[in-house]
C-alpha cells in the first residue's frame, strides 16, 4: 500500500514547497546533503530566482554541484561549503528570503558520525527567522532516532514553542502511528506584520 498525501515528512515538505515557492524567489537550503532539496527548490524558482545552499560537508557540496549540473540548474544556486550559523555572512535582509528549509541529522551514505548540532542549529533558525520576509516559510525535519536527534529535536520545539504568536505561526507533523522514531516537521509562517 502505497500513501498519495503523507507518506513521510519529506514528501509533506516537498509539497509545502509546491505551494508556497515562486519564481523569482529567493530561499535558502540550510542543509544541502544530497542535493534533493536544493534541485526542487531552483526548479520551484526559476531562472529569475536563487537558492543559496549550505553544507559543512565539501563533499554533499561537490554531489550536489554534479546534479545542478546535469539538470542544467547550477546557475540558480550558490551553493556554500559552510555552517548554516554562519548564513548571515552570506545572506542578509536586503535578499528578500520567502522560504528556508532544513533537513537535519546526517548526510545519507555518509559518514553519520557529523551530524546537525543543537548549539548550530538553534543559531541558524534564528538567523533565518530575521532574513525571512512576512508571510515566508521555515521548515525544519528533524530525525529523533539517532545519537544527538532526540535533543536536538526537544530542543529545536523548545525553541520554535517560545515564538511570539503574533509573529509567527508555528506548527508540527508527526506521525502518531509510525514505528522508528519517524522524522517530524516543523513549520513556521512568519507574520505579514
Amino acid at each position: 500500500m502505497d500513501y498519495k498525501y503523507f507518506k513521510n515528512a519529506v514528501e509533506i515538505t516537498k509539497m509545502i514547497m509546491e505551494k508556497t515557492i515562486f519564481p523569482g524567489d529567493i530561499v535558502i537550503d540550510c542543509t544541502v546533503g544530497k542535493g534533493n532539496d536544493t534541485i526542487k527548490l531552483a526548479k520551484l524558482v526559476g531562472p529569475y530566482g536563487k537558492v543559496y545552499g549550505f553544507d559543512i560537508q565539501n563533499t554533499a557540496i561537490k554531489l550536489t554541484e554534479g546534479k545542478l549540473k546535469n539538470e542544467n540548474l547550477l546557475e540558480r544556486v550558490i551553493l556554500i561549503n559552510d555552517g548554516h550559523e554562519n548564513l548571515s555572512q552570506y545572506i542578509n535582509k536586503s535578499k528578500k528570503v520567502s522560504f528556508v528549509v532544513f533537513n537535519l541529522g546526517y548526510l545519507p551514505e555518509g559518514d553519520h558520525s557529523i551530524i546537525t548540532k543543537t548549539e548550530t542549529t538553534l543559531i541558524a533558525l534564528k538567523k533565518s527567522l530575521t532574513v525571512l520576509v512576512p508571510g515566508g516559510i521555515l521548515l525544519i525535519t528533524c530525525y529523533p532516532g539517532h545519537d544527538g536527534g532526540q535533543e536536538e529535536m526537544e530542543n529545536v520545539e523548545e525553541f520554535l514553542s517560545s515564538l511570539n504568536q503574533k509573529e509567527y505561526s508555528t506548527l508540527k507533523f508527526q506521525f502518531i502511528n509510525q514505528i522508528n522514531n519517524p522524522p517530524i516537521l516543523y513549520g513556521v509562517e512568519k507574520n505579514n506584520f
